[in-house]
């Protein structure tokens, strides 16, 4: 049996379970193409190098954003709704690279329409080396019989 996670279980502070993924060049390359980013320093080595003058592929920022999409509704679940995520990279990630997620509560909130927000502070790092940081904030249910995906117009305020 899968326990629902409520808001009531999310407090300042609490800290997500890690998640820790081998990049290898098939998942940079089809994160570029899923997202039609057809930028050589994404999928052609030579490129990169000899012309970018970096180490190799790298992973696309629509790329980066799915997988924290991904890191976030594992923790939440399928009634988690992300209201809005912002995040600024500092560094690529490539292929052979292990990418680490982690992230932190940072707050726990109902608003005025009676929606559930947890706002999280998300890092993805490789090697312990920060190489995104992201903010998160994720609407969750409020009771066992809430659903946010219910919620439009005026009871949604992302």
């Amino acid at each position: 049996m899968t326990t629902k996670l409520v808001l009531d279980d999310v407090h300042a502070g609490d800290e997500l379970p890690e998640l820790a993924y081998e990049v290898s060049a098939t998942t940079i390359v089809l994160g570029a193409l899923a997202s039609r980013d057809w930028r050589p320093m994404h999928h052609d080595h030579d490129f990169a190098v000899n012309r970018n003058g970096t180490q190799d592929i790298f992973m696309n920022t629509p790329n980066q954003a799915a997988w924290f999409e991904r890191y976030v509704t594992d923790w939440t679940g399928p009634t988690g709704r992300l209201g809005r995520m912002t995040f600024r990279m500092k560094g690529s990630v490539f292929p052979g690279d292990t990418m680490t997620m982690r992230a932190v509560v940072e707050g726990a909130e109902v608003d005025d329409a009676g929606c559930g927000w947890a706002t999280l502070a998300v890092a993805l790092t490789v090697d312990g080396d920060v190489k995104t940081e992201c903010t998160v904030r994720v609407a969750l249910p409020t009771a066992v019989d809430d659903n946010p995906w219910t919620r439009h117009g005026d009871q949604w305020r992302p």
